[in-house]
């Protein structure tokens, strides 16, 4: 068995956090001890991944409830950390959840219950890691016995209370003993996959490959790739997908080429409400991660930027969507409606 990364841990007092954006170089635990440190947290990429956002959003509220403002710290702090990354629709998934939780544990006029608040924000850990993990077992059956897969981002234990969506999917058909190698893009401008993907992959002892995202098309062409795995961070009702920029070209190159591309992901992470890609928010980063990543300038002074950091593959270019609960294929408003919540 995968002994997975938990890049993140409830401390009673404070959320233990991995900082994701030390890493391939150094492995550094932050203390969070505040609803606006997580909130901080979560926009600096420090904790990234829509599943683990929507773990360290609910345990932000446990943080609120452990302050002297009692309930209504809770929900004055629910704004902001449901709104610090909007893309996810995962945040605001937990927490509602915690906010519902908070409605029918909290007797009116009463503190916050923080002991009950604690309990659901575990119970959202749990059930991700539970999740991560039947999702590789329903994804691993997807791959030949030996099989090359291409990723993007990073959507493994990092992105996860623990194991991956994507990444699990190869986690998963590792343990049954298929042999499984991986090709990770770079995945610019943040480099999640060069920073995080391939050392998680390593540090596994898993097989994998770094790539250029521009080298992406010339594989897929060499007939090097058996499948194209990606994560997800919102799901419309259709089936239309937003993940990390950069997503949508390899789906239109996986179609030109006849490799298969599955999209995992929770079914946390479907947004029935919304009814296709062009009503989810996309979420637009600081232009300084584009022309100084890393604190670099890599582009003259005042040029003006583009920086959404997800884009959105049709469902017609999505060949399956593997959850906790199945294989959703092929991938339509009706068989999302039955495999979704």
């Amino acid at each position: 068995m995968i002994e997975p990364i938990r890049p993140l841990r409830f401390a009673g007092d404070a959320l233990e956090i991995l900082d994701q954006t030390r890493l391939p170089g150094e492995e550094v635990w932050l203390r969070l001890t505040t609803p606006a440190q997580v909130v901080e947290a979560i926009q600096s990429l420090r904790v990234r991944g829509a599943p683990l956002i929507g773990v360290a959003g609910a345990y932000a509220l446990v943080l609120a409830a452990g302050g002297a403002g009692g309930a209504a710290a809770v929900r004055a702090a629910a704004p902001s950390v449901a709104a610090a990354r909007p893309t996810a629709v995962n945040l605001q998934w937990a927490v509602d959840r915690m906010l519902r939780r908070l409605a029918t544990a909290l007797p009116a006029g009463a503190s916050a219950p923080r002991d009950a608040l604690r309990e659901e924000a575990d119970a959202i850990r749990d059930e991700d890691e539970r999740a991560c993990r039947a999702i590789g077992r329903h994804g691993a059956a997807l791959l030949k016995e030996r099989a090359t897969v291409l990723t993007h981002c990073n959507a493994g234990a990092l992105a996860t209370a623990g194991y991956g969506t994507a990444l699990g999917i190869v986690y998963a058909a590792v343990e049954m003993g298929k042999k499984v190698a991986v090709f990770a893009d770079e995945t610019r401008p943040l480099l999640q996959g060069a920073r995080l993907t391939a050392w998680e992959l390593r540090r596994a002892g898993i097989d994998v490959t770094l790539l250029a995202d521009a080298a992406a098309g010339a594989l897929l062409r060499a007939g090097r790739i058996d499948a194209v795995i990606v994560g997800a961070d919102r799901i419309a009702a259709n089936g239309d997908v937003a993940n990390k920029i950069g997503t949508y070209p390899l789906a239109v190159l996986a179609r030109t080429h006849g490799v298969p591309f599955y999209v995992a992901a929770p079914r946390s992470t479907f947004d029935l409400s919304c009814p296709d890609g062009a009503r989810i928010p996309i979420e637009e980063r600081a232009a300084v991660e584009l022309t100084r990543g890393f604190g670099v300038s890599t582009a003259p002074e005042g040029v003006s930027v583009y920086a959404p950091a997800f884009d959105v593959t049709p469902a017609a270019l999505v060949t399956a969507i593997v959850t906790e609960t199945g294989v959703i294929r092929p991938v339509s408003p009706e068989t999302i409606a039955r495999g979704a919540p």
